[in-house]
């Protein structure tokens, strides 16, 4: 059993401004959290038996990260993680949502288990219900093990396999204490930075990578979700998350801008979740899709629709489109929020809360989609401080309680979310940005591993009430294994 929960005094946590609705409007079953993801916080990169990751690998080719930074240590997780969930504890954060290392639990990504990397998983989900923190899994977050990348990755069809070999053991480990799960990350930007642009790991640029990933991904997107139904107790929740932006027409009077928004819509937020819910990829609006075909085999159509619990919406901005004759696949190209004189964050993307409203409406309105969460949502500003052990961050607590806001739109006009995570719990390392953009709800100092609960994060927890969270019924109710 791990350390239980530490005092902190109550200094630490002073009021914040007061929010124009409450909690309470939400709802009694409503889901309040926090996420975060392995590579990104964990540290730890080759310690106990640990394999290399992709992007263990890709950081250390030159020019492709930021002032070349890893995240070898990023925020020491591994071995900070009882004081971070005593922080969480403490702010009265109920629902922590983390992802699984695939290269921590299979170091060659199949085969034999490595023991110590799944003791940490699961002193970890304890120590998050020894809190009355109820734990979120992600299986995958990016960070494929090397040894399959060698093997071709998500360009080669075994990965389904793998993946759902792996996804069973996660699930015969965690699975008596983990009641939500989910499948994929964002499949979009990992197969299109990581296949097509060469701009996250594993850096590839090709085509032909890029659509065999898709199909792929999709697959294992499905076949993932199978694989963890006949691994779980059937009151096990499963869903997966979809990376997404509402998108404009640069100029709404021009028909090849309109058609420009259509094709980017089909491929940067309706090319995984559609084949989810059984409609097949979007060719139609994206004709490029059609050459999927050479990538499927007989009965892949009826392997690609999972009927998931819930999906995961995560949404950071909107986007404006416009037609460009020099970009293939889509033939558009997005407009800068600088360019338009918009207000933009660290990472040039809009400050747009409504694009979060607008998101939900247009996955709601898939006639069998199944209800929503928001699994991520925050910004990227820079931090002045701490000053006096305080980080004053006014835009991003202002971003994150108009966002807020639009969730409670949305579920006023019927819209089924039940549940909003804020990306980030804590600064982390940020892909190939490095450490410079900052999301945290709590600031980390690099140097010293410092902690300190920004003003945005002083703002969540008043506006969750400050209250201590209860571990799930379920489990206190059927499980037995953890005493409260």
């Amino acid at each position: 059993m791990p350390d239980s929960p530490t005092a902190l005094p109550a200094a630490f946590f002073p009021s914040t401004t007061p929010t124009p609705f409450s909690r309470a409007d939400f709802g009694p079953g409503f889901r309040w959290g926090v996420s975060a993801a392995a590579y990104q916080t964990e540290g730890a990169w080759n310690l106990d038996g640990k394999g290399p990751s992709i992007w263990d690998e890709f950081v250390r080719r030159p020019g492709k990260i930021r002032r070349r930074e890893t995240a070898d240590v990023a925020c020491d997780f591994y071995h900070r993680w009882p004081q971070d969930l005593d922080l969480l504890h403490h702010l009265g954060i109920p629902d922590f949502r983390f992802s699984v290392a695939w290269s921590r639990v299979q170091p060659l990504g199949t085969g034999a288990i490595n023991s110590a990397g799944l003791d940490f998983y699961d002193r970890l989900v304890d120590g998050c219900l020894t809190r009355g923190i109820t734990p979120w899994v992600t299986l995958y977050h990016w960070d494929l093990p090397a040894a399959l990348q060698r093997r071709g990755g998500w360009a080669n069809r075994d990965v389904v396999g793998w993946f759902c070999d792996y996804a069973q053991r996660v699930a015969a480990r965690l699975g008596d204490r983990v009641a939500h799960w989910m499948v994929l990350n964002e499949p979009m930007v990992f197969v299109g930075a990581g296949q097509l642009l060469g701009l996250h790991a594993p850096g590839c640029r090709s085509l032909g990578g890029f659509l065999a990933a898709v199909h792929h991904a999709a697959l294992a997107q499905a076949e993932g979700g199978r694989a963890l139904r006949a691994a779980l107790p059937a009151p096990a929740q499963i869903g997966t998350t979809f990376s997404c932006s509402y998108l404009t027409p640069w100029r709404p009077d021009r028909l090849r801008d309109i058609r420009a928004t259509r094709r980017a819509d089909a491929l940067l937020n309706r090319l995984f979740v559609e084949p989810a819910l059984g409609l097949g990829y979007p060719a139609a609006d994206l004709p490029v899709l059609n050459w999927l075909d050479r990538y499927m085999l007989a009965g892949d159509e009826a392997r690609l629709p999972f009927a998931f619990d819930f999906l995961g919406v995560q949404n950071y901005t909107r986007e404006v489109v416009r037609y460009s004759p020099y970009v293939p696949l889509a033939w558009a190209t997005l407009v800068g929020a600088k360019r338009r004189g918009m207000e933009y964050t660290q990472m040039g993307w809009d400050v747009y809360p409504e694009s979060l409203y607008h998101m939900l409406k247009q996955f709601a309105a898939y006639s069998n989609a199944p209800r929503l969460l928001v699994t991520e949502n925050g910004a990227a500003f820079p931090d002045a401080g701490p000053v006096q052990g305080r980080i004053a961050d006014p835009r991003r607590q202002a971003f994150l309680q108009a966002c807020v806001g639009q969730v409670l739109r949305a579920k006023r006009e019927g819209i089924p979310v039940d549940g909003y995570f804020a990306w980030s719990f804590t600064d982390n390392f940020e892909w190939a940005e490095g450490y410079e953009p900052r999301f945290g709800l709590v600031g980390v100092d690099f140097a010293t591993q410092t902690r300190t609960v920004k003003d945005s994060g002083l703002w969540y927890q008043e506006f969750l009430g400050g209250e201590q969270s209860q571990p799930d019924l379920y489990y206190h109710q059927t499980m037995g294994k953890i005493n409260f």
